[in-house]
């Protein structure tokens, strides 16, 4: 860096250097400076060699004051004033070799003339000082690449798990934003149009990764949620976010507003709290319901730029390190927020920037996998034609993981590698080599999933062969003998995936790995038994990630497949099917409820007039039993008078009178 940049960055101005105390001489006299000038003569004849160095230095500390005015010669001077001082040069005066003033001018104007080369010849020298173990200290590459051969461990193999997540985990920054992914579908001009943003009345925002804060949104201002660093062990950190007080209360409101069953009181109070969180999650779906998905979307995304403004300073998006656990209710609506956005990219037509936050949501919680996107993210990486990253990501889990237990990545591996084979620049050789892998990888994802054939192929629109339908092992046996929790992963995977299928190729393909089945079924593979037998063993329930994720998938056909007890209790928007061990850090207080047996009809009345009216209120502590058994009675009583009420307008006929359009109508004509 130049001398006058870094004078800038101190914010210094050119001339305020501070002033050294060796430069400050008083001021001599004429007698003075002849004596030194003297002095200085008689110790050169003593010492030259000595006087050489100090000489040198001192005069081009005077040529660099001199031509302190020109910034540019400063600039070079700053720029190449390592060129001018090489430690071959020092050995050589330090040894005594005399050069002449002439030689010096030479090498002076030979340097500045040929800059490129002398920088080239200098990275030569830095390799073979590498090879002489004698690595420069600028170099940090060189240097870290030394202290693992000298540790003998690498930091990549340094731990094979870890390492391997990181690598599939990464996300980058760019691909967060869909307008990347439209400009390279539309080009530039397309996305952002010959709008210039308007400078008056502008509002400067915080830049953010995940979303762009629009003009329309209300004034930001903190909703009262930060986030704090649990523990940070083994490279990996772990997050949550927490509520003040403030939040707290809001949160307290709006889970009144949820039991009130009306979306006009989650309005009003995102009137006054525009980034509450939940809110927006659950006004969000209350607009998706009634088809407004731009409001919908907008929603989600001012909830993500609430939570992007409360991150903390060492949480990375991108890192795959840093972990959010879903058992704390403060972090279950950033996993949605997430989600939520990532299913609004996927159908806006954005499918690698989808994929981008199916990883983000995936790195928070590898190893629970809360909302379960191992079942989504070989969709999105078939969609996005990031084959290679698929089949990375199964070879890396497929040993701690078994994914190829689920359905989703038996056929969509065996569809990567179809796909990679029907590449135009890749040679015959690897081409055949990766058709037959495909093929192998459908055969066995058939044997081991018969009932993923017939379903798909009925979403498809295609009518199979006689001898397929005919047959037992892909006939309607496949399907109704399937474990509930098998039945549940298939019908996920073909209600999601059916289009995938829909290609002309690849269903020619299909057929060619059916009948091929239908032949080693035929002649007894002992594969098939094998197959039938883990099937009967595994697969038996669900775990309760898989039910959440097919909760937030909304795929009429998994949804019809869940078990009763997931069907059977409520589920909320802003927390579907939450975890049974959760970690509460604050609790709702208790409210006052009075039973409805011990109140009249006639005091719900005037309740409803006056909040703070209690009719029975001191009669309840002294005879409990007679004021339920009178209240009781006079439910009994008005509910026979709203009967009766009821009967009598029920039979009331009102008869029209006659109309009047035509006065010379005859009489006779009335019957």
């Amino acid at each position: 860096m130049s001398t006058r940049a870094l004078r800038r960055l101190r914010g210094k101005q050119r001339g305020q250097e501070a002033l050294d105390l060796g430069d400050l001489t008083l001021g001599d006299s004429p007698e003075e400076q002849a004596a030194g000038e003297e002095e200085q003569l008689d110790t050169a004849n003593v010492s030259p060699q000595s006087n050489r160095k100090g000489g040198s230095r001192k005069a081009k500390k005077n040529k660099a004051q001199k031509d302190f005015s020109n910034i540019y010669e400063l600039i070079g001077d700053a720029d190449n004033e390592a060129e001018r001082i090489s430690p071959d040069e020092e050995e050589k005066n330090d040894n005594g070799n005399v050069e002449k003033p002439d030689q010096k001018r030479e090498e002076a104007s030979t340097k500045s003339g040929d800059k490129v080369k002398k920088k080239k010849k200098k990275k030569k020298t830095k390799v073979t000082l590498q090879d002489g173990q004698a690595v420069p200290d600028d170099n940090i590459d060189l240097l870290l690449e030394n202290l693992e051969q000298s540790n003998g461990v690498s930091l990549q193999n340094e731990d094979c798990g870890g390492s391997d997540r990181r690598s599939v985990l990464h996300v980058e920054h760019r691909n967060l934003n869909p307008e990347t992914e439209l400009k390279r579908y539309f080009g530039a001009r397309a996305v952002q149009g010959d709008q210039r943003p308007r400078q008056r009345n502008r509002q400067f925002h915080r830049s953010t990764w995940m979303t762009s804060p629009k003009d329309s949104w209300p004034r930001f201002s903190r909703p009262g949620i930060s986030m704090t660093l649990l523990q940070s062990k083994d490279g990996i950190q772990h997050f949550t976010f927490e509520h003040g007080r403030d939040y707290q209360q809001v949160q307290f409101k709006f889970l009144d507003a949820v039991e009130s069953m009306d979306p006009n009181n989650i309005v009003a109070l995102l009137q006054l709290n525009p980034y509450h969180i939940d809110s927006l999650l659950q006004l969000s779906d209350v607009c998706r319901i009634q088809e407004d998905q731009e409001m919908a979307r907008d929603l989600i995304e001012r909830a993500l730029y609430s939570f992007e403004c409360a991150f903390h300073p060492l949480f990375s998006l991108t890192s795959g390190t840093s972990r959010l656990d879903y058992l704390r209710p403060e972090n279950r609506a950033f996993y949605l927020a997430l989600y939520k956005h990532m299913m609004f990219l996927e159908k806006r037509g954005c499918p690698r920037t989808a994929l981008e936050y199916c990883k983000l949501i995936l790195s928070l919680d590898p190893d629970s996998d809360p909302l379960c996107m191992l079942l989504l993210v070989d969709f999105l990486t078939l969609r996005s034609r990031e084959y290679q990253s698929l089949l990375q990501l199964y070879q890396d889990w497929e040993e701690h993981r078994n994914l190829s237990q689920l359905p989703n990545f038996a056929f969509s591996t065996a569809l990567c590698h179809f796909h990679l084979s029907q590449q135009e620049d890749m040679d015959p050789e690897e081409s055949d080599k990766q058709r037959h892998k495909a093929d192998q990888m459908l055969q066995n994802a058939l044997i081991m999933f018969p009932g993923v054939l017939m379903p798909l192929l009925d979403l498809c629109t295609v009518q199979p062969d006689a001898t397929v339908t005919a047959h037992a092992f892909f006939g309607p046996k496949s399907q109704i003998g399937q474990p509930p929790a098998l039945a549940e992963l298939t019908a996920l995977y073909v209600g999601r995936t059916c289009s995938l299928w829909r290609e002309a190729a690849v269903m020619l393909w299909l057929e060619e790995s059916v009948k091929e089945v239908l032949r080693r079924v035929d002649t007894e593979d002992p594969l098939v038994e094998d197959c039938q037998n883990k099937r009967k063993q595994r697969y038996q329930s669900a775990p309760r990630n898989i039910h959440r994720h097919v909760l937030l998938s909304e795929i009429k056909e998994a949804t019809s497949c869940l078990p009763l007890e997931v069907t059977s209790q409520p589920v909320m928007g802003f927390d579907p099917l939450p975890p049974l061990e959760s970690v509460i850090s604050y609790t709702r207080p208790e409210r006052q409820h009075v039973g409805a047996s011990n109140e009249s009809t006639l005091s719900l009345f005037f309740r409803s007039l006056l909040p703070n009216f209690n009719l029975q209120g001191g009669l309840r502590q002294e005879d409990d039993m007679e004021v339920a058994r009178a209240g009781q009675e006079l439910n009994q009583e008005v509910n026979r008078l709203m009967v009766a009420m009821r009967d009598m307008l029920a039979n009331i006929r009102f008869q029209e009178p006659p109309r009047e359009d035509n006065p010379y109508r005859d009489e006779e004509e009335w019957d």
